[in-house]
């Protein structure tokens, strides 16, 4: 009984260990099937689509017709009793201008939604990045201290063989630890990273991502003008504005469908008149005379606002176009500024660091010369690495602005 307890427990164990090994598998993620998962599942979208709910309850409000009233009374006079039903009946399109009315709002409230799809979008695509540049920045710390180590074991054999003083196998020593400090706190803002995005993918904490999409991949964008073009139409911030001239044509249609007033018809029966009769029908019909208040100031009021909603739009489309001409020259310089680099500065400064440790290793420079030469390399790898992100930055802020998936 002992021997078969033990097995069971063993193999217990061991199904709970390659579970916990398969939930700590990283699971493979591309940038779009990060941009797609986020598109469906972001919290912040799934709180801004239920106000669609809303919006159609408001819609059905706006279709409802008044209600009926009915009275009873029971006077000394003659008739002594009567029974009345009062049905006011709207003339004119009052109820279909609310409902319109009803309906454009609603598609401003389906404006903000896709702004804030805009804006999820563009959070998504710099966390994603963000994630691939720190690991990016964790591997370059690690090779780092790993370049340290190898001078400090240089130093200490040069020392022991009598070629250098202790001061430099102490310096050595001090650039290892600094470099593996480095390599700690990359490692801490590596996972800050991670939780960024799992948070905007709405994914478990302990979730992991193999990103597959490379942080120097660079996504091919239109031209200016056919960007300035598209950014007039599918901007959520001149949506937003066109929406809102919409409400406000509809609210004033409202109101002056609201001039004609309502037509009150009453009918019912009196009873017990002596002398007269027993019951006999009665009508009425009654209706508000429009002398004084006719909704003047209310579509004047309109009236002004759809006026400073229009100049507004047209400040918002020179202001749009600007922004995306700057946004596509940054990007531009972004792209320029990594090829630069790419090609010409990190290669030459891997190539002068590997020099300086051999001339250190050869006797023939000293340790302060190799400890130059390594932060040369660092520095420039550093803006290496903040330039692809700036460019994926870049990319994100031009794809917002405009309006509209880019890549």
């Amino acid at each position: 009984m002992n021997r078969r307890m033990g097995i069971l427990a063993c193999i217990l164990i061991a199904t709970g260990t390659a579970r916990i090994a398969l939930a700590q598998e990283p699971q493979r993620l591309t940038l779009s099937e990060a941009l797609d998962r986020a598109e469906k599942r972001n919290l912040d979208l799934q709180a801004a689509r239920a106000q669609r709910a809303v919006v159609l309850a408001g819609v059905r409000i706006a279709g409802q017709r008044p209600n009926p009233s009915a009275s009873v009374g029971v006077l000394r006079d003659s008739p002594h009793e009567s029974l009345v039903f009062d049905q006011p009946l709207e003339i004119g399109s009052k109820r279909k201008k609310r409902i319109e009315l009803a309906q454009q709002e609603g598609a401003l409230t389906e404006a903000g939604i896709t702004a804030l799809e805009r804006q999820v979008r563009r959070d998504t695509r710099e966390a994603y990045f963000g994630l691939a540049f720190a690991r990016r920045a964790t591997a370059a710390r690690t090779d780092i201290a790993k370049l340290a180590e190898r001078l400090r074991d240089i130093a200490r054999a040069r020392y022991e063989a009598g070629d250098i003083p202790q001061l430099e196998v102490t310096q050595a020593d001090l650039e290892l630890s600094r470099a593996n400090a480095d390599a700690q706190v990359a490692r801490r803002e590596e996972q800050i990273a991670l939780s960024r995005l799992n948070l905007l993918l709405n994914a478990p904490t302990t979730s992991s991502w193999e990103l597959l999409s490379d942080l120097e991949s660079s996504s091919r964008s239109l031209g200016l003008e056919e960007l300035v073009e598209k950014a007039s139409g599918t901007n959520a911030e001149i949506a937003r504005l066109a929406q809102e001239a919409k409400v406000e044509e509809s609210r004033a249609n409202l109101l002056k469908a609201e001039r004609i007033p309502n037509l009150g018809v009453q009918f019912g029966v009196d009873f017990n008149a002596p002398n007269d009769f027993r019951e006999g029908p009665r009508g009425q019909l009654t209706m508000e005379l429009p002398i004084f208040a006719r909704n003047q100031g209310e579509i004047a009021q309109s009236s002004a606002s759809l006026h400073a909603i229009e100049q507004e739009a047209l400040a918002k489309r020179r202001a749009i176009a600007s922004q995306v001409e700057a946004a596509f020259y940054e990007l531009n310089a972004r792209e320029e500024q990594v090829i630069l680099y790419r090609r010409m500065l990190v290669p030459a400064s891997r190539q002068l660091e590997e020099m300086a440790e051999e001339s250190y290793r050869a006797g023939k420079a000293n340790i302060l010369t190799v400890l130059g030469a390594q932060r040369d390399v660092q520095q420039v790898e550093n803006e290496y690495l903040n330039s692809l992100l700036a460019m994926q930055t870049s990319f994100a802020a031009l794809e917002e602005t405009v309006g509209m998936p880019l890549d």
